[in-house]
C-alpha cells in the first residue's frame, strides 16, 4: 500500500484532484453562505400593488396596510400592477373592490378582497405572498370590519357601545379571492429551471475542461484557426443535440410547456450554447485554472439567477452581479416559457449578448496566446531479431 501512495503521489494530477475538490467545497460555502445571508430581513423589497376601486374607505385601508404590512405596499392602476406582475416586479396585486365598504356594512353578506399572484416565480416568492394573503386577510377583517362597521352603525343613530359590540359581532366577514396567473402544475414543474441552469453549466464546464485538455495535447500540431472552429464546431453540435435530448425527456416526463416544445427547446438550444462559450472563455484566457473560476460562476449563477431567491432578496453586491451572469436571462427565459410571462426576447438578445462577447474573447486571445507543442508519442524500441542473437 505504501508504495501505491507514493506511486500516486509523485504524479500531480493526484493533488490536483484533491485541490479540486477542497476548492469547490470553499468556493460554494462562501459564495452561498454570503448571499443567503439576512434574506428574509429583506422580505420588505417585495412588492404589493393595490387597486383601490373604492374611493376613501380603501384609501384609508390602503394606508394602513402601507403602515403595518412588512412588505413595499404600491397604489397602482390595474394596468400597471399586471404588467409588473407578469414582468416579476409585483409579487402580488390587491383589488379593493368598488362595493367592498357596503358588503362589511350589510348583514349577512360577505367582503372580498381581490387577490392575484404570479404563479411562475422562485418557489420562495409564492411561499412569502401566499403567506400574506392570510396576513393581509385577517388584519383587514381585525381592522377595517370592524372601523367599518362601526361607523356605520353609529350613522343609524346606535349607540357607540351598542354599536362597537354589533361590529365586534361581525368581524370575520371579509374573505379571500385568489386567482393565479400562469400555474404551476407540481413541484417537479417548479425545479425545471434550477435543474436546467445546473444540469446545463456542470455540463458546458466538464466539456470545457476536456476539449481544453485535448487541444493542448494536440498542440501546435494544427493552427490556432483550426483548433478554434473545431471549439466552436463541436460546441454547436454538442447544444444542439443535448438539448433536444433534455427538452425531449423533461416533455416525456410531464414537464409543462407553456408556449410549445418547439420554442422551448430553441431556449434550451441558446442556453446550453452561452454556457459552452462562456465556460470556454475562462479555460482559454487562464487555461486550467480557468476551473476553479467555472466552479465560482457555477455557485454564483445558482444564487443570483432567480431560482430558489427572489433576486430582490438578495443583498446588493449579488443582485448586480446577477446582470452580468447569463443564468439570470435563462432562469426568466425558461420560466416564461414553462409557465407563461412576458418580454422573453429580452432574455434572448441578452444570451446572445454574452455569447458573443465570451466568442470575441476567445477568439481574440486565442489569436495571441502562444500554443503548445504537440505531446510527443514514445517511439517503441524495435524488438531484437532472433537469428542474430543465436548467431551472436
Amino acid at each position: 500500500m505504501k508504495t501505491a501512495i507514493l506511486t500516486y503521489l509523485k504524479k500531480p494530477q493526484t493533488i490536483i484532484a484533491v485541490v479540486v475538490a477542497l476548492m469547490a467545497q470553499m468556493i460554494f460555502c462562501a459564495v452561498w453562505m454570503t448571499a443567503y445571508d439576512g434574506v428574509l430581513d429583506r422580505v420588505d423589497r417585495l412588492k404589493i400593488a393595490i387597486i383601490n376601486e373604492d374611493g376613501e374607505f380603501g384609501s384609508n385601508l390602503e394606508k394602513q396596510l402601507q403602515h403595518d404590512l412588512p412588505f413595499e405596499v404600491a397604489p397602482l392602476t390595474a394596468e400597471q400592477a399586471t404588467d409588473g406582475l407578469l414582468k416579476r416586479d409585483v409579487h402580488l396585486i390587491l383589488t379593493i373592490p368598488e362595493t367592498f365598504d357596503q358588503a362589511l356594512a350589510t348583514p349577512g353578506t360577505q367582503a372580498k378582497l381581490g387577490f392575484t399572484l404570479n404563479e411562475s416565480n422562485p418557489q420562495l416568492t409564492k411561499s412569502v405572498m401566499q403567506s400574506a394573503i392570510g396576513q393581509i386577510t385577517e388584519q383587514v377583517n381585525r381592522n377595517a370590519a370592524m372601523q367599518g362597521t362601526e361607523v356605520v352603525l353609529e350613522k343609524m343613530q346606535m349607540p357607540a357601545d351598542q354599536a362597537s359590540q354589533t361590529a365586534q359581532g361581525l368581524v370575520g366577514k371579509v374573505t379571500s379571492d385568489l386567482k393565479a396567473l400562469n400555474p404551476v402544475d407540481g413541484m417537479h414543474n417548479q425545479m425545471v429551471p434550477m435543474m436546467l441552469v445546473l444540469a446545463s453549466y456542470v455540463g458546458a464546464m466538464m466539456m470545457a475542461m476536456n476539449i481544453h485538455q485535448v487541444s493542448e495535447s494536440i498542440g501546435s500540431a494544427l493552427s490556432k484557426k483550426q483548433h478554434f472552429a473545431f471549439r466552436s464546431f463541436i460546441i454547436v453540435v454538442a447544444a444542439a443535440l443535448i438539448s433536444i435530448a433534455g427538452s425531449s425527456f423533461i416533455a416525456a416526463l410531464g414537464g409543462q410547456m407553456d408556449s410549445g416544445f418547439g420554442l422551448f427547446w430553441l431556449f434550451h438550444f441558446l442556453t446550453l450554447l452561452t454556457f459552452m462559450f462562456f465556460a470556454q472563455m475562462f479555460l482559454v484566457v487562464f487555461g486550467m485554472a480557468g476551473m476553479f473560476l467555472n466552479m465560482a460562476m457555477l455557485s454564483m449563477q445558482l444564487v443570483t439567477s432567480g431560482t430558489i431567491v427572489p433576486r430582490q432578496m438578495l443583498n446588493g453586491f449579488y443582485q448586480t452581479l446577477g446582470h452580468f451572469l447569463p443564468a439570470t436571462y435563462s432562469v426568466e427565459g425558461i420560466m416564461n416559457l414553462q409557465f407563461g410571462g412576458i418580454h422573453t426576447y429580452r432574455d434572448v438578445l441578452l444570451l446572445l449578448a454574452t455569447l458573443f462577447c465570451s466568442l470575441a474573447i476567445t477568439a481574440v486571445v486565442t489569436a495571441i496566446k502562444k500554443q503548445p507543442a504537440p505531446e510527443k508519442t514514445a517511439i517503441p524500441a524495435p524488438a531484437p531479431n532472433l537469428a542474430e542473437l543465436s548467431a551472436s
